[in-house]
């Protein structure tokens, strides 16, 4: 069964992400419609795959990660307006029986993506 998953890395810090919103969009016939938010956890990641089984269609998404929203929670001090506020990532799914496990690693200043497993 086919499922999608998350999870956050402050590299900054050097731990788990907690506390991130999420939204997940999926981009299908020209409307993008949200399909599923979650917050992460203390260990930076979602309690339950973001789709699994018949939810997870193949097709075009994005994960949109509140990102400045866990940077003002953090006590980060940054200048205004931020530098990172919502990190976007743009993605598709061709198989809807893989497991695709898409992780944010995340700095006030960067951040990098990668297909994970």
């Amino acid at each position: 069964m086919g499922r999608l998953t998350t999870h956050v890395l402050d590299t900054a810090r050097g731990c788990p992400a907690g506390g991130i919103r999420i939204e997940l969009h999926r981009f299908d016939g020209g409307h993008d419609d949200r399909v599923a938010q979650a917050m992460t956890n203390a260990d930076g990641r979602t309690d339950a795959p973001l789709l699994e089984g018949k939810t997870l269609r193949p097709g075009k998404y994005e994960l949109v990660f509140f990102a400045g929203d866990y940077f003002d929670a953090s006590g980060y001090d940054l200048p205004d307006p931020k530098f990172l506020d919502q990190v976007v990532i743009r993605f598709g799914i061709a198989d809807a029986d893989a497991h695709y496990h898409v992780p944010l690693l995340l700095s006030p200043f960067g951040y990098s993506t990668y297909r994970g497993s």
